[in-house]
């Protein structure tokens, strides 16, 4: 392995958390890369990563040298990419909902990738708050507003949001037919990453929008466990229709309020500011908004009229 050869091997190292799965990845085998990465580190005079038989981390130092060996790569990529034609090659490191990329992505995956054959992808997918400089992701998929000024941002779409509850729950509480009718009713509470407060339902009435804030006997900052006790009757719900799809059509929830939606959820793409886009981010960037630009269409629903992650 030269020098770049090992400074993408360790990148790989430290995101993917496992020698074994960066040498497969590199088609390098395992007594190779275990090699080259204490050369690396012999190179650099520090100890990069921390390694104990179930996981690797990157050492201090070594977070600071993934930073800039990513930087590294990406402008070895950018500069061979601005010659190589129309085509895109390389790995993409997407961090997106894993039922959004479920629902939206995956399935046109295979028409992506024989697009563009040069590229593989991984999806790296949790609840908690990527740092995508620090963990060398290309883009993070977010849903609301973001927050993160120096991060650059595309908007892909906008997700229609839906207020719905379980049959058992309405038929102890009644189905409200407009907001004046909420009193009295139980919600199913999602809390802000930002504020660690609940966030209030959300309703487009009259050419405004009107939040109500009612009674959260349980809440959670996880929307799968969010949509299991809407499932369990404890509480009405808003989230983008698409989660709800499957239970819409099985009746295990119920749409109420349908005059009155949330606001569209605004999805993006959230990436690093660079002066010019990888090839390689470029074209998924330009597919991902082919797919979202109409979400409602996707689902077979008209979206709601125009006028963050649940």
């Amino acid at each position: 392995m030269d020098r770049l050869d090992r400074l993408e091997l360790f990148a790989r190292i430290v995101e993917g958390g496992s020698f074994a799965r960066a040498a497969r990845e590199l088609q390098v085998a395992r007594s190779t890369a275990t090699h080259a990465i204490n050369q690396l580190e012999r190179e650099a005079g520090v100890r990069l990563l921390a390694r104990t038989t179930r996981h690797v981390t990157p050492t201090p130092e070594g977070t600071e040298f993934h930073r800039r060996a990513r930087a590294i790569l990406a402008e070895v990529e950018d500069t061979f990419g601005q010659f190589a034609g129309p085509g895109a090659s390389g790995h993409l490191r997407i961090e997106a909902p894993g039922l959004l990329t479920r629902t939206f992505l995956v399935p046109r995956l295979p028409e992506f990738l024989g697009r563009f054959p040069g590229l593989t992808i991984s999806f790296t997918q949790s609840d908690r708050y990527v740092d995508i400089v620090r963990e060398g992701v290309d883009c993070a998929l977010r849903a609301g507003h973001p927050e993160d000024s120096s991060l650059h941002m595309r908007r892909l779409g906008e997700l229609p949001e839906i207020t719905c509850a379980s049959p058992a729950y309405l038929a102890r509480h009644g189905t409200p037919r407009s907001v004046d009718d909420l009193d009295g009713h139980r919600m199913v509470g999602f809390v802000s990453s930002r504020s660690g407060a609940v966030i209030p339902l959300e309703f487009r009435t009259g050419g405004t929008t009107v939040t109500r804030r009612i009674p959260a006997p349980v809440s959670t900052d996880n929307t799968d466990t969010a949509a299991a006790m809407a499932r369990e009757g404890l509480g009405l719900i808003q989230a983008p229709r698409y989660r709800f799809a499957e239970d819409l059509a099985a009746g295990t929830l119920v749409e109420v309020l349908a005059g009155t939606p949330p606001e569209p959820l605004p999805l993006n793409a959230i990436h690093a500011g660079q002066r010019m886009l990888p090839r390689r981010l470029e074209v998924f960037l330009d597919w991902a908004r082919e797919i979202f630009s109409d979400a409602g269409q996707i689902l077979g629903q008209s979206p709601a009229p125009a006028d963050p992650q649940r």
